[in-house]
């Protein structure tokens, strides 16, 4: 092995080798956690995301048909902006029976799923006698979810944001995504038949960005909502990021795309290098790592890795080098309780378990968008069907946030009913608190139901 600059080591093998946890000062351990957040706030891009943001909101369409010219290479007219009914019921004849089953497949999962989280019921409790205190449960009123597009399609992506929005109930849905570049404004037909499938009529394409802004502000063809989100690239995540200055909200970090494996010598080391490409293979800004108590597990897998690499097409095969090789690597740790600890100080999107004691290292992990336990829950099968949220937070917010579910689109009002009595016994405290922060008539509206 020999040593680089950075301190780490490459190993015989396209994986890098970080090194021991243990070993690592504080300024190593940060290099590693630390990932994705200056691209997106790069000074540079969100000068120019703000610059064609305030151009959205001053010129609508307009300004929403430039952007499609400028960046995506399609002249498409205001009037084209919405996907209409007669192209999204000939996208259904375009998908190949396989691929619509699979999209009803993978909505039906993520439908039972989210019917689990909207089950929650509004709730209510006397907290003393005569005041009932509680909480209702309500959809948002409008969302706007952004589909990735241009050169690649993501269907799942609609199957994963759309279906909780529409459980959860949100009475307007619009969708956004970038039509094929050089097109004639040309949408994934697929994209459309999930949109079909969910009911969602508001289509539009737009480039991403623009259509971030279009959304936050609405435009004469494109619907102003409440929320946007969608997993997406740094140009479009801090369009989503600077909108929520004007009232529009967003969900904190849906991208680049980033893994965690921790694994133990019971892993199988083939198909653990199929897991760690499996995120890696995103773009050239997506990491993955391997965090492991076995050099001889380590080892295995890199030629596994090297192996499987070999044969992975371009330009896949680039970004899974630079996702294991330049921004993930692999981390030695002394034991399983260390590894726990690697992975909650990373709070990965995606977090895959191959232990043999599997609930006992579950226990110990908190800090992750989701965990995937064992080699038969694959990152892929994650990605698309089991209907667990796919669309994660990503550069370390899984410490505060959590992937998109109904829970997204619903919001929390709490409830309160005091009688007479309840009202009295609290009166004095009210009182004292009211008049320490000197706020006379706070103190007077609690006297006047006392006096005659």
């Amino acid at each position: 092995m020999t040593s680089e600059q950075n301190g780490s080591r490459r190993p015989d093998g396209p994986m890098r080798l970080i090194g021991r946890w243990s070993e690592l000062d504080d300024k190593a351990r940060r290099a590693v956690t630390t990932r994705g957040l200056s691209a997106i706030f790069d000074p540079a891009l969100r000068e120019s995301i703000v610059e064609l943001l305030e151009d959205v909101r001053r010129n609508g369409d307009e300004a929403v048909c430039r952007a499609l010219e400028r960046f995506d290479g399609c002249r498409v007219t205001p009037s084209q902006l919405r996907v209409g009914l007669d192209e999204r019921r000939a996208a259904r004849r375009q998908v190949s029976s396989e691929l619509l089953s699979a999209v009803r497949d993978a909505i039906d999962h993520v439908r039972r799923f989210n019917e689990q989280v909207v089950a929650r019921a509004d709730w209510s409790f006397e907290s003393e006698p005569g005041l009932v205190v509680g909480e209702r449960y309500s959809p948002i009123e409008s969302a706007g979810l952004f589909v990735p597009g241009g050169k690649n399609t993501f269907p799942s992506v609609l199957v994963q944001i759309g279906t909780p929005a529409v459980v959860a109930g949100v009475r307007r849905i619009a969708v956004v995504v970038p039509p094929v570049p050089g097109s004639d404004g040309e949408v994934d037909p697929a994209v459309l038949a999930v949109a079909d499938e969910l009911g969602i009529e508001d289509v539009f394409r737009v480039n991403g960005p623009a259509g971030i802004a279009a959304l936050a502000f609405g435009t004469e063809s494109i619907p102003r909502v409440r929320k946007v989100l969608g997993p997406a690239s740094p140009a479009v995540t801090c369009a989503q990021v600077e909108v929520q200055r004007y009232g529009t909200v967003s969900t904190m970090l849906l991208g680049p795309s980033e893994s965690l494996i921790l694994a133990d010598d019971t892993a199988d080391p083939r198909l653990l290098a199929a897991d760690l490409l499996n995120e890696a293979e995103h773009g050239d800004d997506s990491a993955s790592l391997l965090v492991t108590d076995s050099e001889a597990l380590l080892a295995a897998t890199q030629v596994e890795l090297a192996r499987q690499l070999e044969v992975l097409p371009e330009p896949f095969r680039r970004h899974a080098a630079a996702a294991i090789g330049e921004n993930g690597g692999a981390v030695l740790v002394a034991d399983l309780e260390e590894g726990a600890e690697v992975a909650n100080a990373y709070a990965p999107e995606h977090l895959m378990i191959v232990v043999g004691d599997e609930d006992g290292v579950l226990d110990r992990l908190h800090d992750a968008g989701e965990i995937l336990v064992g080699q038969q829950t694959p990152f892929s099968a994650g990605n698309f069907l089991i209907g667990c949220p796919a669309t994660l937070p990503t550069s370390g917010y899984a410490k505060v946030s959590s992937g998109v579910t109904a829970e997204a689109f619903r919001k929390r009002t709490a409830i309160a009913r005091a009688d007479h009595r309840a009202l009295e016994r609290m009166a004095p405290s009210i009182v004292a608190l009211s008049r320490h922060e000197r706020f006379p008539a706070h103190e007077a509206a609690v006297r006047a139901r006392f006096e005659p």
